[in-house]
């Protein structure tokens, strides 16, 4: 348990607003700060910045200032970062996820302000793609929320009140996911095309939509779920042991997930996949410095 990073360690470690401004000041500058004062001595030369008292910024000892919380998810806030820290914490080291909910009732904050900081954290879980997906690539689509009554098969038929997720994984590594209008051939096509290798080999279930693969140059194979659930190595269980945990989580935790957010949910689960044998809390905390907040 190397990468364990427990609630006892970071409260030790984030014990206050100042030690998470701190945290944050590093990830943004971590080599220095330069000073922009053309008057100052250490002008665009790393200057040793201090904390000014009772305010989110750091001072040159030429009263240039600069406020580390600006452009980020935390700009303008008027939570504790301590509390953001926290709710990153939780996001990051649950398996299925945390509801706005709970964070409401464990914080002591409004729900209107919990929900909003679960949404600006998911910014930061959307990482973008690492390349193609090579080697062997799983790939396969799920729908997700309508009614049961509706669930007459996995193509859809009867199903218009559903949503499409699509997953591409990579057999021992990372999952790629898109929220797609539809099932049609050109848009699996096209998610593989801008997602898989051309010398990866993929494997489907039958799904008509997939049979042109070769016509673009890729290896594919596909199992016949009405007959068997694998063939030697050709199978698509990865990806659809990501679905079961993927709908346990929504149906359990989040009961109801929109349309509109349903891409930032699937990053949520996504990511926590993708880093899944990583430190998660410091990885995401890594990824401020990149994502700008989200205006509301």
């Amino acid at each position: 348990m190397k990468n364990q990073f427990s609630l006892a360690t970071f409260l030790r470690k984030y014990k206050d607003d100042e030690s998470c401004l701190a945290e944050i000041f590093k990830i943004k500058y971590p080599k220095g700060a330069k000073c922009q004062n053309k008057k100052c001595k250490y002008f665009e030369q790393i200057s040793n910045f201090y904390k000014i008292k009772g305010r989110m910024v750091y001072q040159c000892s030429c009263g240039y200032q600069i406020a580390p919380l600006a452009g980020t998810i935390f700009e303008k806030t008027t939570t504790p970062l301590q509390y953001w820290f926290y709710a990153m914490f939780v996001m990051s080291n649950t398996r299925s996820g945390v509801s706005a909910k709970q964070l409401q009732r464990e914080l002591a904050v409004s729900y209107k302000t919990a929900w909003r900081m679960f949404k600006q954290i998911r910014m930061l879980m959307a990482e973008p793609k690492d390349g193609l997906l090579d080697g062997i690539v799983e790939v396969d689509e799920t729908f997700v929320g309508g009614k049961t009554s509706n669930r007459k098969n996995k193509y859809g038929i009867g199903s218009t009140d559903k949503e499409i997720v699509m997953g591409m994984l990579k057999r021992g590594g990372k999952v790629y996911l898109k929220h797609i209008p539809n099932t049609g051939k050109w848009t699996l096509l096209q998610q593989i095309k801008e997602n898989v290798d051309p010398t990866a080999r993929v494997f489907t279930d039958e799904f008509a939509g997939y049979y042109h693969l070769p016509k673009f140059g890729y290896y594919h194979e596909s199992v016949n779920h009405r007959l068997e659930s694998v063939r030697g190595e050709v199978h698509t269980q990865g990806i659809e042991n990501f679905w079961s945990h993927f709908k346990r989580g929504v149906t359990g935790v989040y009961r109801v997930v929109s349309k509109k957010y349903l891409q930032a949910y699937v990053d949520e689960y996504g990511f926590r996949f993708n880093h899944r044998n990583e430190p998660m809390f410091e990885v995401l905390l890594g990824q401020i410095n990149g994502v700008r907040v989200l205006k509301t």
